[in-house]
Formats: structure tokens, C-alpha cells, sequence
């Protein structure tokens, strides 16, 4: 980090060896307008009833409401809040009959050496009427998931 105390290095060399702009190290943001932060509350209100409400009905919601909203700043307000309409995605992982069933390799294997087997995963969570990515984990199949190790960790 630039620390604008040190004794040797100045501002200006330090975000050279950063590679940041001695700009972006004194730029401090506005952040969000108090009518911005009220329709951010409002939008996370109305989400949590109808979580199939993307943008634009959200945005027609508000002006019913009385708020003068556009789509485009409802969108982007959605965006940095990290919601989303929920809506049924197109089923591409629905088997068809000439698909061939493969067979489970693994049923009679012994695993007993690292890299003689792959896996992945990933762990989706609903709280509330939202879902969160809990942890992707790619690696050795191991006697203990990585989410349980993660869980164990008195640190993390």
C-alpha cells in the first residue's frame, strides 16, 4: 500500500512502483445520492416479494410508486447491489433419448495416489429469496470436501 508518511519514498514514487496514477491514489468517490440510496432500498424491498422482477418491471414498479426511475439506473443500481431477476433458465442438462447414458468409471476404482482422479464442484445456498455461490472447488478428490475444511477453519 502507499503510505504518504514514509520517510524515503515519495507519493509520486510510490504509485509509480504501485503502477497507479498518483490521481487515482488522492480520488476519493462521491459515492450515492441519498435518492439513489433510497431507491436501492426500495428495489431490495420489492426484490424479496417478486424476485422474478428484472429491470424494467422494477423500474415501472417505482414510477407506480411515485419515483422517478429509469430503466438504465434501475439496472445499474441492481448491478452494484448483485441482484437479479429469477426466472427459469433453458434446460440444456434434460437428456435425450439417442443421448448415450455413459457408465461410472469410478464405481470398483481404488483411489489411492494423488492425480489418478479429478473432480468439481460447486455449492449454491438460498438465502431468503436470493442464492449465493458458497465455493467452487476444483482440485484431487480428497476423503474431506474443501467447504467442510473451509467450515472447520477456526480462522476463516
Amino acid at each position: 500500500m502507499i503510505d504518504p508518511s514514509h520517510i524515503w519514498l515519495s507519493i509520486v514514487k510510490q504509485c509509480s512502483l504501485m503502477g497507479v496514477s498518483r490521481s487515482s491514489f488522492y480520488y476519493q468517490g462521491k459515492g450515492e445520492s441519498r435518492f439513489n440510496l433510497k431507491l436501492m432500498r426500495l428495489i431490495d424491498e420489492q426484490w424479496l416479494k417478486t424476485p422474478f422482477f428484472g429491470s424494467r418491471r422494477m423500474a415501472k414498479h417505482l414510477r407506480g410508486e411515485g419515483y422517478n426511475a429509469s430503466r438504465k439506473r434501475v439496472r445499474r443500481l441492481m448491478r452494484k447491489m448483485g441482484i437479479a431477476a429469477i426466472y427459469p433458465k433453458p434446460r440444456t442438462t434434460r437428456p435425450r433419448k439417442e443421448n448415450p447414458v455413459y457408465p461410472y468409471l469410478l464405481r470398483n476404482l481404488a483411489i489411492d495416489r494423488p492425480n489418478q482422479v479429478w473432480c468439481s464442484d460447486i455449492t449454491y445456498r438460498a438465502h431468503g429469496a436470493r442464492l449465493y455461490v458458497l465455493g467452487g472447488s476444483h482440485g484431487l478428490a480428497l476423503k474431506e470436501s474443501a467447504v467442510l475444511e473451509a467450515v472447520k477453519h477456526p480462522g476463516g
